[in-house]
């Protein structure tokens, strides 16, 4: 930000923006890409007094920014001169006086109404994403020297092998818990060795995807959104699509190919690892022996069982790659955009995973498998 012309103290309450120096038509591209990076997430109070000279364009500059921060948070302006004041009642044709009081706050109905447009609109330029995304992917397949494999290593990495510990952890304590929770009600009917098929069987075809994609959603689906958008701000995007090259060919396919070969290993892992949480759970609260557990296990957990769970991976991971690929593309020109955009990511990729194992559940039972 060009601290000449426009500075930005940010409070708890407010945001103070402090106008200095000439406000001249000479100096107006400094100032608007000044005002253009200032936030408003809060009350704004802009101090003008330090303004040493303005003329007609640096008053329509300053009307144009007035108004739009108006629409987004209420504003107060101080330290303005009589001849200022003049000047702006001259130029505002929509305001009488500088002293504009506070707009009022949105209706619910108004809110409702801006949620279903932003849904739309995030919809609609989702279809244009998936569409550069599927034309990337064929273009790949014609052209497969183009592919960045060393990239791709580079992901299946950092998203894939790096988040063994967290998931195995997790799914491992997951295991543990439906072990307890299921011995105090097996217990009961003298049906403790049943506690194996509750394990293994659940862990495999759901708990063991579901648990694993999740993580990685929080992990490495935000990492995506904040690296891409990242990039976005500093405008290296703009750059390659400068220099004649495709974003999503460079940024959008290692990433998404690599979580689809990371995800299903990492749930084969997360499988090995919830079943020793609830043979470890069993043989501390059932006393089940390891052996009793693995020839139990060895009748009731059939390679179906595996298959049906792992074809989860791949479905999995690239909703995780896309969605946050997708808001990473999204992010605006301000660095909050990227705190707003990954926990939009985060979200939306944990969503679609249950909504789509849900789908799976329906499926499998259809099918009778």
């Amino acid at each position: 930000m060009n601290k000449k012309y426009l500075l930005v103290e940010i409070y708890p309450d407010h945001i103070k923006l402090v106008s200095k120096a000439e406000w001249t038509l000479k100096t107006i591209p400094d100032i608007q890409k000044a005002l253009q990076n200032t936030p408003f997430d809060k009350k704004i109070i802009w101090d003008v007094s330090g303004v040493s000279e303005i003329d007609s364009a640096g008053m329509l500059v300053f009307i144009e920014y007035f108004n739009y921060f108006m629409t987004k948070t209420k504003i107060k302006v101080i330290g303005y001169t009589p001849k200022q004041n003049e000047m702006y009642n001259l130029l505002n044709v929509k305001h009488n006086t500088i002293q504009i009081a506070h707009r009022n706050k949105e209706n619910w109905l108004e809110n409702i109404g801006k949620q279903i447009i932003n849904f739309f609109n995030d919809i609609k330029e989702l279809t244009y994403f998936l569409g550069e995304l599927f034309v990337a992917i064929f273009y790949t397949i014609l052209h497969p020297k183009e592919f960045r494999f060393k990239e791709m290593v580079y992901h299946i990495y950092h998203s894939g092998f790096s988040a063994i510990v967290i998931v195995g952890t997790t799914v491992f304590l997951v295991g543990m818990v439906i072990a307890y929770q299921g011995a105090v009600q097996l217990t009961k009917f003298g049906a403790d060795i049943f506690i194996v098929d509750t394990v293994s069987i659940s862990m495999v075809r759901e708990l063991g995807p579901l648990i694993a994609a999740i993580v990685i959603a929080g992990r490495s689906g935000s990492a995506y959104t904040a690296e891409i958008g990242a990039m976005k701000i500093t405008e290296e995007i703009s750059a390659m699509r400068t220099m004649g090259f495709d974003p999503f060919s460079f940024l959008v396919l290692p990433r998404i190919f690599a979580l689809m070969i990371a995800l299903p290993l990492l749930i084969f892992f997360a499988d090995i690892m919830g079943i020793l949480g609830g043979m470890f759970a069993s043989r501390v609260q059932l006393g089940i022996s390891v052996d009793q557990f693995v020839s139990r296990l060895y009748e009731v957990l059939e390679v179906k069982q595996y298959i049906l769970g792992m074809i989860k991976g791949p479905v999995f991971a690239f909703l995780i790659a896309a969605v946050g690929c997708f808001r990473g593309m999204q992010v605006s020109e301000n660095t909050e955009s990227i705190g707003l955009h990954t926990t939009q990511s985060v979200v939306n990729s944990i969503f679609l995973v249950i909504a789509f194992d849900a789908l799976f559940s329906i499926i499998y039972t259809e099918f009778d498998l």
